[in-house]
């Protein structure tokens, strides 16, 4: 049987068309006794929300042309002011593909803040409802995100990065695993015999350790490369990297911080001549070099898509099932290894 409209609901239970619409909104200006009825009757009758007929309208009434641009949301849990001045290209680039994609599919996309500088996660729900908003892509964060008080029910959403778990949601992330193993492909291919992987653990903390099980998976299956442990420091600073530098001797550095190049340079290496170095995402990175492309504008693009798919599908709340979509990386050769 086909899900009855607002206007046929409205009939059945004696009210208003506009009294039944934003009953089914959640607006407070109901009362509460009207809205419950009115949801037990959609219940019952199998009612579903048409979400982009609802930002039609939404948008209708804000727009004085009337032009149609359904409205999706890109939220950042963090601000500029708690994240890394190193990680905002990255940040930047996955804001753009995304913005880019939802103009290309007929979207809007607003950036919103929350966290201390920002808004209150229930600020975000009273804006998203007002600019009949139904979807959210959430950007990546330094930690683990917890947006478990969010009245996920009423929206669609996507976590830009490896796994969300409050709640378990839908995300989209690089493939970190293959890029290590296509990275040490080539290094293996260019002649060098003792890669070194220098990490921070918070950051491969965050995806399972999934550069460090790569590493060690891709040397012990390959018997002629030198096996040397990575590093695993709280924060890449000199000392550590110096006294693992020369202990170890290692012939490519791999890691995050091209900054590590000046302190391989100090202890007596000559970039490429004599060693190489590999960054493990290249936004991260002032200077040129060879190293991995992780795409986030791709990763942004993808994101919405899949944000887009679930509100088509009038899919709300947090999935039963979550799922993480893979976007390979890219290598970018540079002048940092030797041809």
């Amino acid at each position: 049987m086909p899900s009855p409209s607002v206007r046929q609901l409205a009939r059945q239970l004696g009210l208003s068309h506009t009294t039944v619409s934003e009953a089914l909104r959640g607006s407070p200006r109901v009362r509460a006794e009207t809205r419950q009825r009115v949801l037990e009757a959609a219940r019952e009758s199998g009612y579903r929300a048409n979400p982009l007929a609802g930002a039609l309208m939404s948008e209708m009434r804000r727009s004085q042309t009337g032009t149609f641009r359904g409205s999706l949301a890109i939220v950042d849990l963090e601000g500029a002011h708690k994240r890394p001045p190193h990680a905002a290209p990255y940040h930047q680039a996955m804001t753009d593909g995304a913005i880019a994609r939802a103009a290309d599919l007929g979207f809007k996309a607003d950036l919103i803040s929350t966290g201390p500088r920002g808004i209150s996660l229930h600020r975000l729900d009273t804006i998203l409802q007002s600019r009949g908003i139904r979807g959210v892509f959430i950007l990546p964060t330094g930690d683990f995100p917890d947006m478990e008080d969010f009245p996920w029910s009423r929206y669609s959403g996507v976590y830009g990065d490896y796994i969300i778990d409050r709640p378990p949601l839908h995300s989209v992330c690089p493939g970190h695993y293959r890029a290590m193993v296509m990275m040490l492909q080539i290094l293996e291919g260019r002649g060098y015999r003792r890669p070194g992987l220098v990490l921070e653990q918070g950051q491969d903390n965050r995806l399972f350790n999934q550069w460090e099980a790569a590493f060690n998976a891709y040397l012990h299956h390959h018997e002629h490369l030198t096996s040397i442990p990575p590093v695993m420091i709280p924060k890449v600073a000199r000392g550590p990297f110096v006294d693992w530098f020369r202990r170890e001797q290692p012939d490519v550095v791999i890691c995050h911080h091209a900054v590590v190049m000046e302190w391989m340079t100090a202890c007596g290496a000559q970039i490429p001549e004599t060693h190489g170095y590999c960054c493990l995402n290249l936004k991260m990175s002032t200077v040129p070099c060879a190293g991995i492309d992780l795409q986030p504008e791709l990763l942004g693009a993808r994101g919405i898509e899949l944000v887009v798919a679930q509100l088509l599908r009038n899919e709300y709340g947090a999935p039963k099932f979550a799922s993480t979509t893979s976007v390979p990386a890219r290598w970018i050769d540079g002048p940092t290894l030797k041809a």
